[in-house]
């Protein structure tokens, strides 16, 4: 699905890496933000068709910032997707509860995490026809 921009929120450098390399090679154009602040700020500049949001940020919860983009009428329908750490049993339900559109637990199975990707960004151009 070529022209759709991913912002990819993660604060571990090595993680960052993978997710990027995995998306770009799919041939999606990957923003990218290791703090809350900084994909606040991204997304004020460019609206992302899809944001991978890192639940545990050094500066702000990625919920929190999930929060935010829902109140807001002009990102609360963008598509976002946890990518956590957060694999207990229930984090998953929290983060859809929290207004997640899906989550992938980390270490990411990579075929797992682009039919995810895939999926998620498909249902949004079908909703849009």
């Amino acid at each position: 699905m070529p022209n759709k921009k991913i912002l990819l929120v993660e604060d571990d450098f090595m993680n960052m890496r993978l997710a990027q390399h995995i998306l770009e090679v799919e041939g999606y154009t990957v923003l990218k933000a290791a703090t809350a602040q900084g994909a606040l700020e991204q997304i004020e500049s460019t609206l992302p068709d899809l944001i991978l949001m890192d639940a545990q940020l050094p500066d702000m919860d990625g919920m929190t910032v999930v929060r935010i983009l829902r109140e807001n009428a002009i990102t609360r329908d963008i598509t976002i997707l946890a990518l956590t750490a957060c694999a207990m049993k229930g984090d998953r339900e929290r983060m859809l509860h929290m207004g997640c559109d899906g989550h992938i637990s980390k270490p990411i199975d990579v075929q797992d995490f682009i039919d995810t990707v895939r999926r998620l960004l498909s249902s949004k151009t079908e909703t849009k026809k």
